[in-house]
């Protein structure tokens, strides 16, 4: 990070001239190639949630979220209701196009227009989203729209320091590990450290360009399993 010098002599961060607060960020239909996102509404979407994350019959996904899992649908559709139909979460639904059903969820937090800071977070991808094109599409999408339509600075990531399996994911989507929090929050009764991830602005050109190459559909063989990794598209 480049440093410039006050009138003083103090290092201070470089001065940015032609910043100005950004917009918030839109609910709206992000269409993509395997998978759109469509803002959380309960009519469209709850019924279809609930049955695609019923498929996680050991309910292993629910383990690093603050909530659930819920016993059956009406206190699923309640939790919907209650925290997922704000602003900030601004919550979307990962659309299979294929189906057209609903099989993820996924959200803008922590929204910051004044200095262009979010966080993606709440993410909770059923059986039938996980380790797909379309899970790397809905991610795609969500910062496509951060970085290209809103001209955001920063876009973070934050996970339970002991779920690997996000920590893995956010690396592979190109974000930098910042640290640990320690004894950042409490969360079913249980400590949470908090592990920081991050991409920025000037990272996103690359990134952007790795993504459209993995996500092109000849970049997947007739079994749709991939010729390159995404890993292999940032080089």
């Amino acid at each position: 990070m480049e440093k410039c010098m006050n009138h003083l002599g103090q290092p201070v961060g470089e001065e940015l001239e032609h910043w100005k607060q950004r917009s918030y960020p839109q609910r709206t239909v992000t269409q993509g190639q395997y998978c759109r996102l469509e803002p959380l509404t309960l009519a469209l979407h709850a019924e279809q949630l609930y049955q695609s994350f019923a498929k996680d019959q050991q309910e292993a996904n629910w383990t690093y979220l603050p909530y659930g899992p819920f016993a059956d649908f009406e206190s699923f559709k309640g939790w919907l209701e209650d925290a997922c139909l704000g602003d900030d979460p601004l919550f979307f639904a990962v659309i299979d196009n294929r189906t057209l059903c609903a099989i993820g969820l996924v959200s803008f937090l922590r929204i910051d227009p004044r200095v262009g800071v979010v966080e993606v977070g709440h993410i909770h991808f059923s059986a039938l989203l996980q380790k797909t094109p379309m899970a790397t599409e809905a991610m795609y999408l969500m910062m496509r729209h951060v970085f290209d339509d809103l001209g955001y600075r920063r876009y973070e990531w934050k996970c339970d320091s002991c779920n690997q399996g996000s920590r893995k994911a956010a690396l592979r989507l190109g974000f930098m590990f910042e640290g640990i929090f320690r004894q950042a929050t409490v969360y079913k009764g249980r400590n949470r450290d908090t592990a920081w991830f991050s991409i920025l602005d000037k990272e996103w050109w690359a990134l952007k360009t790795a993504f459209e190459q993995w996500l092109d559909t000849t970049n997947f063989d007739n079994q749709g399993q991939q010729k390159r990794s995404l890993q292999e598209c940032y080089s």
